[in-house]
């Protein structure tokens, strides 16, 4: 068996919908829903951390490969957008994924870096492909 892992989330106010959530690594996060949905809007939605904790997982994955593979990289960012099912419990369906790398990177390397994330190393990715379709692009963006 793998590794456990334990997240404690405690509601803040009784009235409201904000949860703490202390993560195993010492800090803490809170998330909530929007005042239409009976929170105040006090921290990130839920589901919006499953697009961030995606971009997390596939750029740590990628700047570490684009690293030991010696690629001079200025600036990276991904941008990550998904379309939700009207119906609940209102899944993903279609999530896109956008690799942007700034300097004189090899794009070789750079869809290697990001195949690779994709297809072995990413858990994010592998769980949520399971639900939704990921589509992935890259692009070098010179100086």
């Amino acid at each position: 068996m793998g590794e456990t892992v334990k997240v404690d989330a405690s509601l803040l106010d009784l009235d409201g919908m904000a949860f703490r959530a202390a993560l195993p690594t010492g800090q803490e996060l809170v998330m909530d829903a929007g005042e239409d949905h009976g929170g105040r809007n006090l921290g990130a939605r839920p589901m919006h951390l499953l697009l961030a904790g995606l971009a997390g997982c596939t750029g740590m994955d990628v700047i570490s490969f684009l690293r030991k593979m010696r690629q001079p990289v200025k600036g990276y960012r991904i941008e990550v957008e998904g379309e939700r099912a009207e119906d609940y419990p209102k899944v993903f369906t279609h999530i896109r994924v956008r690799h942007i790398v700034t300097g004189d990177v090899d794009e070789e390397r750079l869809a290697k870096a990001v195949e690779l994330s994709e297809s072995r190393y990413c858990s994010a990715n592998a769980m949520l492909k399971a639900v939704a379709e990921i589509e992935t692009t890259w692009e070098v963006e010179r100086e």
